[in-house]
C-alpha cells in the first residue's frame, strides 16, 4: 500500500540519444558519455521516487515508449510509461497533468536531471498538496532550482495558465510562473532550493557529491 494513493508522480524523460541529451555538456564529455550519464540521473531518479512507496510512479518518455531503455527501466523500476505530446515543454507538462487528473487527486511532475532531489522532499511535496484543511490548501507545489527555474511542479487540478507562453529554459521561469499564481490568486508551497546538473561546473559539483 502507498502512502498517497490518490497522487502520481510523472518522471519527465527523454531517450538517451547520443547527441541529443545533456548537450551543455558536450564538452567536456563526448556525446556518449553524456547519453550515459542521462541514464545514470535517469535510474537515480526513479530509485528516489519508488524506493519510499509514496504513491503511484509514471515514466513520461520523449520521443516515444518504445526505446529499449525505456523497456528496461519498466522492468526494473516499479513504474508505467507514458507518451510525452505537446510542441514545447509547457504543451507537454500541461497535457500529462491533464491525463494525471482522470484518475488522481494530485500531480507532480519532475525531470532527471536533478541529483540533489530527496524522497523527503517528495514527500513534503506531496504532503502538502494533500492537506485536507482548507485554511492551509495548497493547490501548487514548486522546487525552486538554483538557475532561476524550477525542478519540481505539482497541482491539484489543470492549470494550463501556467504552461503557456513561457521562456522555456530561462532564468526567469521560477519568477514567472510566481507571477501567474499571483494573478491566478493561488497560493503555492515552495520547498528547499535545489540544483539541475546542466554545466561542466554542475557536473564537477555531482562527480564531488558522489565520489
Amino acid at each position: 500500500m502507498v502512502a498517497y494513493p490518490y497522487a502520481v508522480i510523472m518522471v519527465f524523460c527523454k531517450a538517451p540519444i547520443p547527441g541529443q541529451v545533456k548537450t551543455r555538456l558536450i564538452p567536456p564529455l563526448t556525446g556518449d558519455e553524456a547519453a550515459q550519464l542521462h541514464c545514470e540521473l535517469t535510474q537515480k531518479t526513479l530509485q528516489t521516487a519508488t524506493k519510499n512507496r509514496l504513491c503511484d510512479v509514471q515514466l513520461w518518455c520523449s520521443p516515444d515508449i518504445e526505446q529499449p531503455f525505456f523497456t528496461l527501466l519498466s522492468q526494473t523500476y516499479p513504474i508505467t510509461l507514458h507518451q510525452q505530446k505537446g510542441s514545447d515543454l509547457g504543451e507537454r507538462m500541461h497535457h500529462a497533468f491533464c491525463q494525471a487528473f482522470n484518475d488522481f487527486t494530485s500531480a507532480i511532475i519532475i525531470g532527471c536531471d536533478c541529483p540533489s532531489l530527496t524522497g523527503g522532499d517528495l514527500e513534503q511535496a506531496l504532503s502538502q498538496l494533500n492537506q485536507n484543511q482548507l485554511d492551509q490548501d495548497t493547490p501548487c507545489v514548486l522546487a525552486p532550482a538554483e538557475d532561476g527555474g524550477y525542478v519540481l511542479i505539482g497541482l491539484k487540478q489543470p492549470q494550463p495558465d501556467l504552461f503557456e507562453n513561457m521562456p522555456w529554459g530561462s532564468e526567469k521561469i521560477l519568477e514567472l510562473t510566481c507571477i501567474k499564481l499571483q494573478a491566478l490568486a493561488l497560493n503555492h508551497y515552495e520547498l528547499t532550493t535545489q540544483w539541475d546538473l546542466d554545466t561542466p561546473e554542475d557536473l564537477k559539483r555531482y562527480k564531488a557529491r558522489t565520489n
